[in-house]
């Protein structure tokens, strides 16, 4: 409830990186692409080690980014410690290709109680100034409700995550 609450609240919010999204009657597809000041391995290491660092942890079941966690590899999951011995699994990794991809397949926040299946793909790229990052979610399947509602809520949650992953990459701060 607390996820989508916050998913709501960021439907008001100015998205902090340039953003495009996609509807369709079955999905959606949000795209955001930035420029990052830093070497695509300072990206990545920033991106997959030190998630919990960057994440906004009101986008979290626990409250606390430092309870997030990805595991880097084919089957790693993108997890989530909760009080009690408890957690999420928000998304499972099916590729990775350092410093340059990663791949995850699953429903962020409110999006993994419906039939819906989805991949969010992280793509790093060198550039003269330093890394192009490119974020993809493709999201399709079945949910009550209006994908048209959802769709904005989740690019906004979406761009406010590139925009911290940016900003800590480039000055160790989210925000």
């Amino acid at each position: 409830m607390r996820a989508l609450l916050s998913f709501i609240v960021l439907l008001c919010a100015c998205t902090a990186a340039p953003a495009a999204v996609q509807v369709a009657p079955n999905g959606f597809v949000v795209h955001i692409e930035t420029p990052v000041d830093a070497s695509p391995a300072k990206a990545w290491k920033a991106l997959v080690g030190e998630v919990g660092q960057w994440w906004n942890p009101e986008h979290t079941y626990s409250g606390d980014g430092r309870n997030l966690l990805i595991d880097a590899r084919a089957g790693g999951c993108f997890c989530e410690r909760l009080a009690g011995g408890g957690g999420v699994e928000h998304l499972r990794v099916v590729y990775v290709a350092p410093p340059g991809l990663l791949r995850m397949s699953g429903g962020l926040g409110p999006l993994q109680g419906s039939g819906l299946a989805g991949a969010l793909t992280f793509k790093l790229s060198p550039t003269p100034q330093g890394t192009k990052l490119e974020l993809a979610y493709s999201v399709g399947g079945f949910m009550e409700g209006s994908f048209e509602k959802m769709a904005p809520a989740v690019e906004a949650m979406l761009a406010e995550q590139v925009a911290r992953l940016k900003r800590y990459i480039e000055t160790g701060k989210p925000t």
